[in-house]
């Protein structure tokens, strides 16, 4: 690793020393400086630009002790603006670190400083709040020592993940649903793999109900990152050491299966909460969650650590001890038809989960994606097992291994709330995958105003998982209490990882004052609009927002950006292709067909509308429509309507409906005063890399082809046009 910087102020070299030093001394300013900036990473052979703090990915560990002061100073080298947020830690609204809404972004060649007292100890983390540079390396771990108690053996394990895509590709892809990333992780679930998997029926119902392929985990990732490393090493610890590991999933969208070779896991604390000790076999890790675990060397040799990714497409792992290495059991592959077979059951035709099984969960209590799990349902060649009328093992196998879920936590001393009267608040949690579009109650955070809460209240929140993504909800500055049935004992949390079809109630005390973000913390479902701005009435004015309705408009900019897509095709007989823009909501898009002469002629046709309805089926549209065709005879569509105009442009109104099997049908008029009616399927997926697309319409106009996905920008195609005849070459992406 090649890094442009790499410094690190001596005072701060001072505070981490005094930190680990002696957490007995009376209170203290503890500073540090922080310097963000360009680094170059190597992997695999290839460079790559990041973004890194004191010239590392990640950046440096943050030591505090309870009462201290903590004075750190962010400085940006960068030629962009940055921020800084303080994930978990409550502190002054001002400092909070989301760039308008509570603190100004710090603005290239800026220093900023955030001053707050250290209130809490537990493990804790930073990240930038800006944009997708948390994505790109602004990241690091804080760890919040009780005052008055010995450090034992501790280790600090930030999780992380890494893509080669620049980040704003990532998201541009991901909202033009492009596949790219089911390629490469293999999970297209085509009909050939359908049909090679005996599940050719499962995969038919599930494009019938309108759905994509079974996804788990969004992004494709090139690698996963121990303390920005594929592998860590500590060979320090011996035979009967107790380590503590702070675990940060510092991800930006991926989970991680947490299990270890030496034996079982004892959970202590999760996000930075202490929890009455549960021993698991393995835990699931939310993106954003942190949790202090307790592993026992049981021998002098290493035993390996390690996290999967949810997707099961890597892993990374934590070395520990010394000798003979003892390496963990690696997770297989995901049956992923026979998560799609789940997911069609629990799926109703609208597009909203189906309860009426009586499948709604809570707290994780089960696991719905365990079907897809073979080291819980064993594989295909074993015996069969008993599945329950949606699919779910019933098998006892599933009690070999003890997986911690939210109902086994219970807080050490009672967390019951004051007083006060309690506002109660709804959240659906809704969203499709076709367009990437993820929001609470159908609502991006730029279609809704902040809520107001008043210092004193209870807030209660009731959240129901109405997507087939697990979703990590953050609220900044406060503890919430969730309800799992701990009674008085309830675990505090500030993130809560709802799955599918799951009911939670979590609850906080209404004690601050000021701006206050709520949102899912994969990096992607956030800056699409899943989040809520909670806001206390009669606030004081925050210094760092001087003009707060204009500091919201900026807020709101993040899931109105813009998204851009091209396909070219080159192939013998012409061209043809699609340029399109579009956000959360409208979409402009121009499609061309170009014929090598006058009998083949050329047409565009260009469409400006707005998408409705949770799942956005429904596209309303105007328009404008040029084309020319040398002709000897007059057209007649099916309609009767004749066209004997070889040059004609017209503007239309129209409305396109997302039909079963994925098919949009297409019904417009123009000022002509002629109908069309059109059906079309862009990409369906025969094999991994093979797509299939077609087209007809009632001005006897049709056309079908083949396209086979090389790499992500180029692929070999052909395909029959009636007007062009069959052409043959290739299909540019962008």
């Amino acid at each position: 690793m090649k890094a442009v910087f790499l410094y690190i102020t001596l005072m701060s070299l001072c505070s981490i020393v005094a930190a680990q030093a002696s957490l007995s001394q009376a209170p203290k300013v503890v500073r540090y400086d922080l310097y963000v900036g360009d680094t170059m990473v190597n992997y695999s052979g290839k460079t790559k630009h990041a973004l890194a703090i004191n010239g590392t990915i990640p950046g440096p560990t943050l030591h505090f002790t309870e009462g201290d002061t903590a004075e750190i100073y962010v400085h940006n080298t960068l030629k962009q603006e940055t921020s800084i947020h303080w994930h978990g830690i409550i502190l002054p609204n001002q400092y909070d670190g989301v760039s308008y809404l509570t603190t100004r972004p710090v603005k290239a060649g800026e220093t900023h400083l955030y001053r707050f007292p250290v209130v809490q100890h537990g493990t804790y983390w930073y990240h930038s709040h800006t944009m997708f540079q948390e994505q790109s390396g602004m990241y690091g771990a804080i760890v919040m020592h009780k005052r008055n108690e010995p450090t034992g053996k501790e280790y600090m394990l930030l999780l992380s993940d890494w893509t080669d895509m620049h980040p704003h590709t990532v998201n541009r892809y991901l909202h033009n649903a492009n596949d790219w990333f089911a390629i490469k992780k293999g999970s297209v679930q085509s009909y050939a793999e359908a049909i090679g998997h005996k599940q050719f029926p499962t995969k038919v119902t599930n494009e019938w109900k309108r759905m994509n392929a079974m996804d788990v985990s969004d992004v494709y990732y090139e690698r996963f990152l121990s303390n920005g490393k594929a592998v860590e090493e500590q060979p320090q610890f011996k035979a009967g050491d107790k380590v503590r590991l702070r675990i940060v999933n510092g991800s930006s969208s991926t989970y991680f299966w947490l299990h270890y070779a030496g034996g079982k896991i004892s959970v202590v604390a999760n996000d930075g909460a202490d929890v009455e000790p549960v021993e698991v076999d393995r835990l699931l890790v939310g993106v954003s969650e942190t949790y202090d675990v307790i592993v026992t060397i049981p021998d002098n040799m290493q035993y390996e650590f390690m996290a999967t990714a949810e997707d099961r497409t890597g892993s990374t792992s934590l070395w520990l001890g010394q000798g003979m290495k003892m390496p963990a059991k690696p997770l297989p592959r995901l049956k992923y038809f026979e998560g799609m077979k789940m997911m069609n059951d629990m799926m109703k035709m609208n597009g909203d989960m189906d309860t009426s099984g009586g499948m709604e969960m809570s707290n994780q209590q089960m696991d719905m994606n365990t079907v897809m799990y073979p080291e819980i349902t064993g594989e295909e060649k074993a015996a069969p097992m008993q599945h329950d009328m949606h699919g779910m093992q019933m098998d006892s196998a599933a009690g070999d291994i003890v997986t911690l879920n939210y109902g086994m936590l219970r807080a050490p001393e009672k967390t019951t709330l004051p007083e006060g009267p309690v506002k109660l608040l709804n959240f659906e949690l809704t969203g499709n995958m076709n367009r990437y579009v993820w929001s609470i109650n159908n609502k991006t955070v730029s279609e809704t105003d902040k809520i107001l809460i008043k210092k004193g209240e209870i807030v209660r929140i009731v959240l129901y998982n109405n997507t087939m993504m697990r979703h990590p909800m953050h609220l900044h500055g406060h503890f919430f209490r969730v309800l799992n049935g701990q009674g008085e004992y309830s675990p505090l949390k500030t993130v809560l990882d709802i799955m599918p079809m799951e009911r939670d109630t979590i609850e906080f005390a209404a004690t601050e004052s000021g701006d206050w973000f709520f949102h899912c913390h994969i990096l992607y479902h956030m800056m699409s609009g899943m989040g809520r701005v909670f806001s206390y009435e009669n606030s004081p004015p925050n210094p760092e927002v001087p003009d707060p309705a204009m500091a919201y408009k900026m807020l709101k900019k993040d899931d109105r950006m813009l998204h851009t897509m091209a396909r070219v095709g080159l192939e013998s007989t012409g061209s043809d292709g699609e340029v399109m823009v579009a956000n959360t909501r409208y979409r402009f898009s121009t499609e061309w067909r170009l014929g090598v002469n006058d009998h083949h002629g050329y047409e565009s046709e260009s469409h400006f509308g707005r998408y409705f309805g949770k799942m956005q089926w429904l596209f309303p549209y105007v328009g404008w429509d040029v084309r020319y065709r040398k002709m000897d005879d007059a057209e007649k569509n099916l309609f009767g309507q004749k066209n004997t105009k070889d040059f004609r442009q017209v503007f239309h109104v129209g409305l396109e409906y997302t039909l079963p099997m994925l098919i949009v049908a297409d019904a417009s008029v123009d000022t002509d005063g002629r109908l069309r009616v059109q059906l079309m399927r862009d990409d369906v997926p025969v094999t991994r890399r093979l797509r299939f697309s077609f087209m007809v319409n009632t001005d006897k106009e049709y056309m079908a082809g083949f396209r086979y996905i090389v790499t992500r920008n180029f692929a070999f195609s052909t395909h029959y046009d009636s007007d062009m005849g069959l052409g043959a070459g290739i299909t540019l992406s962008y």
